[in-house]
């Protein structure tokens, strides 16, 4: 089993799935976010942390905001 980690904590050029939302994320942003493609049905690489939190889901980037982004748990892909 994986160690999962913050979205916000991951390295830029990682490989990483989803493991979980946290409850501070509102369920209509998580639906949003589901539609984007981030799920642990796909795997997304973090493209940048600064100033957002940037992923490559699928051939779409994703900026997140790091109120977001901090409570998205992942793991390696």
């Amino acid at each position: 089993m994986h160690e999962r980690i913050r979205l916000i904590g991951t390295p830029v050029g990682r490989m990483v799935r989803v493991v979980d939302f946290g409850d501070e994320i509102d369920p209509l942003q998580r639906e949003q976010l589901h539609a984007y493609g981030l799920s642990a049905a796909h795997a997304v690489k973090v493209l940048q942390q600064h100033p957002l939190t940037v992923l490559l889901c699928e051939h779409v980037e994703l900026a997140i905001e790091h109120e977001v982004a901090r409570h998205v748990w992942v793991e390696p892909a």
